[in-house]
């Protein structure tokens, strides 16, 4: 199973509690890919993510799964080559078109599920994955707001949420549909850049049912869970923006607590080493074998 993030230094605590709860829901090998790059812009500086952060998921992943890997790509030349200038500042950041790239990356298979990195697996992806992909570019999940706001047919939906996308690079090649998406965020400021220019321009896609990408709340059916930003209307009208590794805002807010274990994992991380640390590999030990003993079922 290959599976794509991207983004600064900033995806990382998203990039562990996502990777670990893929290691968790997956008995295939798990072949996992991150863009990122390091740049300065209008006095911002953007720094990449780190090979300590790399280094430390390597060690879980082979650890279930001595096939599994992750590998890191740094595409800061080829970004600032070819920088979305006219939305390098909305309130999103600009690494998040770092995926508009991907076609252009040796070393990515041609198969993709790409993931923003405040999605956690909650059940097995395996029959989401597994199906075919030649027909269409990318498969994805309806928007849960844009797909009421932002569609092109009175009657039909059909505004994609880009966080979760199953990827057919071969075809995205031949169609042009990155080039083509990356351009429209060089000439033209849209409120949600890469994501809009994506639903404005692909050929052929495919939806898949919400509980592959569930940006609302959790519900018994849930595999993918997405924390983005949701409306609240009452007592006001509000929006609510809580992730993953936000753990207090987590229990507070939104009364979360299925991937308590998966964050108390995530705690322990970022409290220790990496490399020879005793702790460290005592962790990886505990949770890994956790996962060989209680394997997860499909």
């Amino acid at each position: 199973m290959n599976i794509l993030y991207c983004g600064d230094k900033h995806i990382e605590d998203g990039l562990i509690i996502s990777v670990l709860s893929f290691i968790e829901q997956t008995k295939e090998p798990l072949h996992v890919y991150v863009m990122t790059a390091q740049f300065s812009y209008d006095g911002k500086k953007y720094l990449k993510v780190g090979e300590e952060t790399i280094s430390t998921l390597r060690d879980y992943l082979k650890r279930a799964n001595p096939l599994s890997d992750i590998q890191l790509f740094d595409v800061s030349e080829l970004f600032q080559s070819e920088l979305p200038t006219a939305n390098m500042k909305t309130r999103f950041t600009p690494c998040c078109m770092l995926r508009l790239l991907a076609d252009r990356v040796e070393g990515l298979p041609d198969k993709l599920l790409y993931l923003d990195n405040d999605v956690v697996c909650r059940k097995s992806i395996s029959e989401f994955y597994d199906q075919g992909i030649t027909d269409v570019e990318f498969i994805g999940v309806l928007d849960h707001y844009g797909s009421w706001f932002f569609r092109k047919n009175l009657f039909r939906r059909n505004y994609v949420n880009s966080g979760v996308l199953l990827m057919n690079l071969l075809k995205i090649r031949e169609t042009g549909l990155f080039r083509k998406a990356l351009q429209q965020c060089k000439e033209k400021k849209m409120f949600m850049p890469d994501q809009t220019a994506l639903n404005n321009l692909v050929t052929s896609k495919r939806l898949a049912p919400r509980k592959y990408n569930e940006q609302r709340r959790m519900r018994a059916n849930t595999v993918l869970r997405h924390y983005s930003t949701t409306f609240r209307f009452f007592p006001w009208f509000h929006y609510v923006t809580v992730k993953p590794w936000e753990i207090e805002r987590m229990h507070k807010v939104l009364k979360d607590h299925e991937f308590d274990h998966l964050l108390q994992e995530y705690s322990r991380i970022k409290a220790s080493k990496t490399g020879n640390d005793a702790k460290h590999h005592s962790a990886v030990t505990s949770f890994t074998s956790n996962i060989i003993h209680n394997p997860a079922v499909e």
